[in-house]
């Protein structure tokens, strides 16, 4: 690690092979905690190249628990977090809302790191139970729509990482990674990133794979398609830009999407939405995430797609996917 440690603090790189070694090596407990703080640290202060996202991509997904979800065409609505602007939980909500539009979720999620509730938070304060048992994941995917993969289950090899993770408070490349490691390895994916760098970085990597993707990135720096102002979209076919106007809705504030301190102050706007109480503008973010999702599958236009996971809210399709999930949960 020390070899390592010189070389990126004189701003070199590592390779891909390396970049894997080491979380490997992590992974087996052969570096101190201030060896992996110092190792974190590094990467906040600058920019992963793609070979190294690469090669702790490939770690960690070598390393993980597989769950076989092939028989389901799945999705997984996934952001990086790291934006520093605390929304609401809005990828885990149009989670459901695509689920409750009758297409398979396997949502990849975790505690909050650099925000106040992450998906994982909000999902055990509604009342969700989390499990890695397979035959359970199917179970729930089948009869629900959707099934929760909280990450630390599948990921043994970061418990090492885990508690420095939540020491330091703050974004590291592990939220570039979260969104690239669903342990079902879904043949779909809507990604939101952080800033438009990583973007480039994630297009680069998905286009090398037989992925149908959507990455998004909102100009104002949101992870999300947050309708503050314009969103770039790229997905295997283009690049777009998304004005609000395209889907026939106005531009919003950014209070108005904003998640609160706590994660009771989370969960009780995740109840609000998902029972169709939401704010206009909490709504119609949610549907304009979900609907990319919905898009990204059936390979329709992104107007069609927010059409349907409006109908998916306001019908309560998506709030008795939710029902169901906590139910068969237990």
């Amino acid at each position: 690690m020390k070899q390592i440690l010189n070389r990126l603090i004189n701003h070199e790189s590592i390779s891909s092979e390396e970049a894997k070694r080491v979380l490997v090596d992590i992974s087996d407990g052969k570096y101190n905690q201030s060896q992996i703080a110092s190792f974190l640290t590094i990467y906040m202060m600058r920019s992963v190249t793609i070979e190294e996202l690469q090669g702790f991509r490939d770690a960690l997904l070598e390393l993980c628990i597989p769950v076989d979800l092939s028989d389901f065409n799945t999705i997984d609505l996934c952001g990086t977090g790291g934006d520093g602007k605390n929304t609401f939980n809005i990828s885990t909500l149009a989670s459901f809302i695509t689920a409750g539009a009758g297409i398979k979720v396997a949502k990849h999620g975790n505690y909050g790191v650099s925000s106040s509730s992450g998906s994982s938070n909000v999902m055990e304060a509604v009342g969700v139970k989390f499990t890695n048992d397979v035959d359970k994941l199917k179970q729930t995917i089948d009869k629900t729509g959707i099934c929760i993969m909280h990450a630390p289950l599948f990921h043994p090899a970061m418990k090492n990482v885990a508690p420095i993770r939540k020491e330091l408070g703050v974004k590291t490349f592990f939220n570039m990674l979260g969104p690239m490691v669903n342990p079902s390895f879904p043949n779909n994916q809507m990604v939101g990133v952080f800033n438009l760098e990583l973007q480039r970085i994630y297009g680069y990597l998905y286009q090398n794979t037989d992925k149908h993707y959507s990455i998004v990135h909102a100009l104002d720096g949101y992870d999300e398609i947050s309708l503050t102002g314009n969103t770039r979209i790229i997905s295997n076919t283009s690049e777009t830009m998304l004005n609000p106007s395209d889907l026939g809705i106005n531009q919003i504030e950014q209070s108005e999407i904003y998640g609160g301190t706590t994660v009771n102050d989370a969960a009780k706007i995740f109840k609000n939405i998902i029972n169709n109480k939401g704010t206009k503008a909490q709504n119609n973010v949610v549907c304009a995430n979900a609907g990319l999702a919905i898009a990204t599958i059936h390979k329709i236009s992104h107007q069609d797609g927010f059409q349907m996971a409006k109908e998916s809210l306001e019908s309560g399709k998506a709030k008795n996917s939710l029902k169901r999930l906590i139910e068969l949960s237990k």
